[in-house]
């Protein structure tokens, strides 16, 4: 009798996304525009543009800005493009929102240019320990993409999963 010890997983036709792997490089800033308005409250055109030009853009090289407003104040839609304008040379992406949301944004366009053929009629694990913060959403958009190509979708780890689509055909 043969005593040796064999990893099937290792040895199986398992494919393993782990999300954290897609993770870009760079910096998450939220960026506050109240510090651009008058009292933190009021955008007076003439002010605001002021002081967008005299911004100091560079420090947004290669960084992911989430752009917010902490007060209550009443932003114009254009004050976000305008601000746009000039991170658009320097930042890697823009969003108008959270942190949690420019995280999203992220990893739809990750996730949107995945070639998932790969995955054809494969057995699939989503990792699900992560020590990045990768959203829930993006998860989600991932199981959206394989369900129309992969064998099977677990959740987990290979010696722990979680059942969560099985082709029936």
């Amino acid at each position: 009798m043969d005593n040796e010890i064999v990893n099937r997983v290792a040895n199986s036709k398992l494919l393993t996304i782990d999300l954290e792997d897609f993770y870009p490089d760079g910096e998450r800033i939220l960026l506050d525009i109240s510090d651009w308005l008058f009292e933190g409250i009021i955008l007076k055109e003439k002010d605001f543009r002021e002081s967008l030009q005299n911004h100091d853009w560079t420090q947004y090289k290669n960084a992911y800005i989430a752009l917010a407003c902490k007060t209550d104040a009443i932003i114009p839609s254009w004050a976000y493009l305008l601000i746009s304008t000039y991170l658009s040379p320097y930042a890697k992406k823009v969003v108008v929102g959270n942190l949690e949301l420019l995280e999203t944004s992220i990893f739809q366009d990750i996730i949107n240019n995945l070639d998932f053929t790969v995955y054809k009629d494969s057995p699939v694990i989503i990792k699900g320990c992560s020590s990045k913060p990768i959203p829930e959403t993006a998860s989600v958009m991932l199981v959206e993409k394989l369900v129309s190509v992969a064998k099977n979708i677990m959740f987990g780890e290979a010696c722990s999963t979680v059942p969560l689509y099985k082709k029936t055909r």
